[in-house]
C-alpha cells in the first residue's frame, strides 16, 4: 500500500513536470527559457521511471540516475527500450548537478520524458 502511495505521487509529480516542460516548450523560440524545459523534463522524466519501478514492487537506491532507472525498467518491461534517452547528457549525472541550453538537446529530453508518460498511461498505470 505504502508504494502504491508513493508511485502515485511520483507520477503526479512527473504529470506536473511535464505539463510545466510543455507549457514553456509553446512560447516563442526567443522566449523559452531552456533551463525551465531542461529541468522539467529531467524531473518529469525521473519521476516517472522511479514511480513506475516502485508500482513493480521495486525497492530505490538514493542516488539513481535516469539512466540507472531507465535500465531497471527495462528489465521489467522490454517497451523501455524504445524510448530513446541517448540525447539525454544529463542522464548519468545526478538531476540537480547539470542541465542543458541547446535546443536541440532540450527538445530530446523533452520527447523522452513525454515517451515515458506514454508508454506508462498505454499501461494504465495512471
Amino acid at each position: 500500500m505504502m508504494k502504491k502511495l508513493r508511485s502515485d505521487a511520483f507520477f503526479k509529480a512527473g504529470v506536473k513536470n511535464l505539463k510545466q516542460a510543455n507549457e514553456e516548450l509553446f512560447k516563442s523560440e526567443v522566449d523559452i527559457v531552456s533551463y525551465s524545459v531542461c529541468k522539467n523534463s529531467q524531473f518529469a522524466m525521473d519521476n516517472f521511471l522511479r514511480g513506475f519501478l516502485l508500482s513493480k514492487g521495486q525497492n530505490l537506491e538514493e542516488n539513481e540516475t535516469i539512466d540507472t532507472l531507465h535500465k531497471k525498467c527495462q528489465n521489467i518491461d522490454p517497451d523501455f527500450i524504445k524510448i530513446d534517452i541517448g540525447a539525454i547528457a544529463c542522464r548519468d549525472h545526478k538531476i540537480d548537478s547539470r542541465y542543458c541550453t541547446k535546443l536541440k538537446t532540450v527538445n530530446a529530453c523533452f520527447e523522452a520524458a513525454d515517451s515515458v508518460d506514454t508508454l506508462l498511461r498505454k499501461s494504465k498505470l495512471f
